[in-house]
């Protein structure tokens, strides 16, 4: 994965979520009182993690899990709550310094490894399970899955992550957002629709041994997005 267009928007990433985003990701990430349309975001990524969750083991002891992007660490926690050892790897140092101070006191030593870095990094070894929950929605379809394929080397079992999908409001958001002045607004979202995201996942030759299985997208005020399982064969 060395696109110029990757590295080109994982630089742009690391600097918008280490230091122009982190106050408002840190208080979206947690119980403190938000604003009405940060409130519908709130309760649709709350709602996106509980159904990858429900797509992972109720018991993961023993098990390896990478949360690739994992901000400020719910999912990690959750999932280190069922057993699972975890990496929780993310591109921003200060959200990773978050999610650290947010480990609570019934998580074991070791259970999950924080580390601000590139999710692809290959020294993480393998693991059981990969989730990627909304952390390649800022890249164009064709690295989103360059970026599967390098996940997919490393993943046993099952591979589950989100996109933003292809809807009018969506697509009407993402034009409108390229108008303003590029250092008044966050990374673009690249909305893509589930038939050609599918399309490109079948046509990529590393994931022929992979299968589509369980679908949902959560839709809650200005948050959406689209979750896919891929199973190992």
């Amino acid at each position: 994965m060395t696109t110029v267009h990757y590295l080109e928007r994982r630089s742009e990433l690391e600097t918008y979520f280490d230091r122009t985003a982190v106050a408002a990701w840190t208080r979206l990430t947690s119980e403190a009182p938000v604003g009405r349309i940060r409130a519908t975001v709130r309760a649709g990524r709350d709602e996106m993690r509980r159904t990858l969750l429900s797509w992972l083991p109720e018991d993961m002891s023993g098990a390896r899990l990478l949360d690739a992007g994992c901000g400020t660490g719910a999912l990690s926690i959750d999932a280190a709550r069922r057993g699972a050892n975890v990496v929780a790897v993310d591109i921003s140092p200060s959200l990773i310094q978050i999610a650290g101070g947010r480990l609570p006191a019934d998580i074991s030593p070791g259970a999950i490894r924080f580390v601000a870095g590139d999710m692809l990094d290959p020294s993480f070894g393998k693991f059981d399970f990969v989730v990627a929950m909304d952390s390649v929605i800022h890249y164009r379809p064709d690295d989103m899955v360059r970026i599967f394929a390098g996940l997919a080397t490393r993943t046993l079992h099952s591979l589950l992550v989100t996109f933003a999908p292809r809807t009018p409001a969506l697509t009407f958001m993402h034009t409108v957002g390229r108008a303003f002045p590029r250092e008044n607004r966050a990374p673009a979202i690249e909305p893509v629709s589930e038939r050609y995201l599918k399309k490109l996942i079948t046509e990529h030759a590393d994931l022929d041994d992979w299968s589509f299985e369980r679908s949902h997208r959560v839709t809650s005020g200005f948050y959406k997005s689209h979750a896919l399982e891929l199973l190992r064969r």
